[in-house]
């Protein structure tokens, strides 16, 4: 019995493994959605934020690498943070208050790991108020060097995270290929081709960017879990797409459809962006 407690110990951890080591789009993918996203912040949002679009670039990776396989408390505690397996919910909503009463739900009501299941929203969500909280700091103390800093930080953070929501392999249990009857996996490798594809061919932020206007959100979490819920309607064009093996050998419609997921994930986070900025002039004193 205790060799085998062991060895399902080590299959567990590879299981999360798995996931944990699954990102949403390569460095320059993230990186090119966050630039874009700052390229279009109308001028009402502090200078300092408008102009930081290639640290917001950076600071938008950091979330994978806090994957490093290194750091087995951060690593553990970030992998659920990156999708959301629409799936696994059972058809269940996710409750619109905090990622605890998520975790306490999938555990409890759907007897499922929730860092299996996946906890996005809430990393979004969580990011989104951790920004408004430094804009209201800028607000109050606009000539403290600090708050700049970790606004930037907080906002590539969140950039993250949207991006992650636009892609639509992290809306679904077949982040990378689907199981067959026979145990086989069906087009396995096809995460990898659509991460790549933004950086192997050039998307850039210009090219995202085009036309995107800045807009405030009036409910945050229901505009976030509706996003996730249309991104996960594109998981099947996913799988139609590489069928055809138009992401290997890109065609006009294979990168446009990518084009338009970088587009979908700058909206988000410009919109999220200007919202934390817009809300933050009427928050209450933090104590």
């Amino acid at each position: 019995m205790r060799r085998f407690a062991i060895l399902l110990g080590g299959l567990l951890g590879l299981g999360g493994l798995v996931v944990g080591l699954a990102p949403a789009w390569w460095s320059g993918g993230h990186e090119s959605i966050a630039e874009a996203a700052a390229a279009r912040l109308p001028d009402d949002v502090p200078a300092f934020f408008r102009r930081g679009g290639k640290h917001l670039a950076h600071f938008s990776v950091d979330p994978d690498r806090w994957k490093n396989r290194e750091t087995g408390f951060l690593r553990r505690s970030e992998e659920g943070n990156h999708f959301l397996d629409a799936e696994d919910l059972d058809g269940k909503p996710l409750p619109a208050t905090n990622r605890f009463d998520a975790m306490k739900m999938v555990y409890t009501d759907l007897k499922k790991e929730p860092n299996k299941v996946g906890l996005l929203p809430y990393a979004i969500v969580e990011n989104y108020e951790r920004l408004m909280i430094g804009f209201y700091d800028h607000r109050k103390a606009p000539e403290n060097e600090a708050v700049p800093m970790k606004c930037l930080v907080y906002g590539g953070t969140l950039a993250h995270y949207t991006g992650d929501a636009a892609m639509p392999l992290h809306t679904t249990r077949d982040f990378d290929g689907r199981l067959q009857p026979d145990r086989t996996v069906k087009q396995k490798g096809i995460h990898s081709k659509i991460d790549a594809f933004p950086e192997k061919n050039k998307i850039t932020p210009v090219e995202i960017c085009r036309g995107l206007e800045a807009k405030k959100i009036e409910n945050v979490w229901e505009h976030v879990t509706k996003f996730i819920a249309e991104s996960h309607e594109q998981v099947e064009k996913c799988y139609e797409l590489d069928a055809k093996g138009a992401f290997a050998n890109p065609t006009d419609e294979s990168r446009a459809f990518i084009l338009a997921r970088c587009r979908a994930g700058a909206q988000l986070t410009l919109d999220l962006w200007y919202t934390a900025w817009l809300r933050s002039e009427n928050l209450p004193p933090h104590w």
